[in-house]
């Protein structure tokens, strides 16, 4: 995939290393809003390596064309960062092509907004083809209209007098041929998604043919998602304290009691103010939860946010149309908590079950409620198959979760969960409970 990224015209720009956040507030925020997600920003930007050296607030009653925030604000910032020994200007906010041109060129300084921030981690994090693929496309779509950021140097290139004005010919047309490569890397992108979600497809129908039940574990990037994917399974998912730690859909058997089998996905975590093209790029990763039988909403209990982490994994999933599947919330990183933070999550989610992923508190309660949605989905069925049906027999142990089984004189008693659309052909063999 490098090679898509590296026919991409890029900027001149040197490595950035220390950074200037300006977080947003506006009018339709709640209070306080805005320097939260401030703080978030940081961690965002810290996780590229990049030392935030300073940071400031500005309330904005109207957006401006220019600059989003106003020429005076504009320049209060850039002196702010200049002062702090700045090399990077991150703004809380998106910014279209023409204002991010304009703060560079007032500034002098690199500037990028949330959105690039977050498509630089996802590119860093990416390790499987199909998150690859994803997440090049993602950069692709955002670069193209601020390809005029790449060809600064055209204008230096000309020399003499009359240094102002528009770029040569020359230049528009080196920036033409540039977004027709990026449009033909966008196309040869989406042919490729095409392909990997196809053999993906095919994967899940295999497991789908045993139907053996499953869940997606879905939350907050940070939550500790792929820390309890790991404590149920016993797998060895890459599970770091940082923000989008794993991009990768990982699917796990979980064995829970009377040996009943479940799959388990971790899958990518949410964030506020996702960017819309990440959405649709990661919609395929995404799936997993769109078709398992029930979800697992992970919840980092100890968050400062934890409301507003809570509503933004529900909104993701309703953007994915997954939000009305059956779900289980559940707190993690009970062992670091207090009090009054417990007492928060429940009367956030008062059904709530609260476990921790590093000692395991809580695990057996939650694979016990996995156990009652199973039972909910598949429909338990008790019957009396007489010997000279064993393809029956094998079949029930084919598709269905055989929790016990006797040899009768008339017959193999059966006690199994079977899917309701399966059921049909087992129906003249159930027998009464006893």
């Amino acid at each position: 995939m490098a090679d898509f990224l590296d026919e991409v015209p890029k900027t001149e720009r040197k490595r950035c290393d220390r950074a200037f956040l300006v977080g947003i507030q506006t009018s339709e925020m709640a209070d306080g809003e805005a320097a939260e997600l401030l703080a978030e920003l940081e961690e965002l930007v810290q996780n590229l390596r990049i030392e935030v050296v300073g940071a400031q607030l500005v309330n904005l009653r109207q957006p401006t064309p220019a600059t989003l925030i106003g020429s005076g604000k504009t320049e209060e910032i850039i002196e702010a960062a200049k002062a702090a020994e700045a090399d990077l200007i991150v703004i809380d906010e998106s910014l279209s092509p023409a204002q991010q041109r304009n703060w560079e060129k007032l500034s002098g300084l690199a500037v990028i907004d949330r959105e690039e921030v977050i498509l630089d981690i996802f590119a860093d994090r990416a390790s499987t083809r199909e998150a690859v693929l994803q997440v090049a496309l993602a950069r692709m779509q955002y670069s193209l209209p601020r390809l005029t950021r790449a060809w600064t140097h055209l204008s230096r290139q000309r020399g003499g007098g009359g240094g102002g004005g528009a770029m040569s010919g020359e230049g528009e047309t080196q920036l033409e041929q540039d977004r027709r490569l990026v449009n033909d890397r966008i196309t040869r992108l989406k042919r490729e998604l095409v392909e990997v979600r196809k053999q993906r497809g095919v994967q899940r129908h295999k497991r789908q043919r045993v139907p053996v039940p499953t869940a997606a574990i879905v939350g907050y990037t940070n939550a500790g998602k792929s820390s309890l994917l790991n404590a149920l399974t016993g797998a060895a998912v890459l599970a770091e304290d940082k923000l989008f730690a794993t991009l990768d859909p990982t699917t796990r058997q979980l064995l829970l009691r009377g040996n009943q089998k479940l799959l388990v996905t971790d899958t990518v975590g949410f964030i506020r103010r996702l960017p819309h093209g990440l959405v649709e790029a990661f919609k395929a990763t995404l799936e997993e939860a769109i078709v398992a039988d029930f979800l697992i909403h992970v919840l980092d209990v100890t968050a400062p946010n934890l409301a507003a982490h809570h509503a933004t994994t529900l909104g993701v999933l309703r953007e994915l149309g997954a939000d009305e599947k059956r779900m289980l919330t559940v707190f993690n990183k009970v062992d670091a908590a207090g009090e009054a933070q417990l007492m928060r999550a429940r009367a956030l989610a008062p059904d709530a079950i609260f476990v921790s992923a590093r000692s395991g508190e809580g695990l057996p309660a939650l694979e016990d409620q996995c156990l009652e949605l199973i039972a909910d989905a598949f429909g338990q069925m008790r019957l009396l198959i007489p010997h000279a049906r064993y393809d029956l027999i094998a079949r029930a142990h084919q598709i269905g979760h055989v929790q016990e089984e006797e040899q009768r004189e008339d017959g193999v008693f059966l006690q199994v969960r079977i899917p309701p659309n399966q059921q049909a052909p087992f129906q003249s063999f159930e027998v009464a409970a006893v």
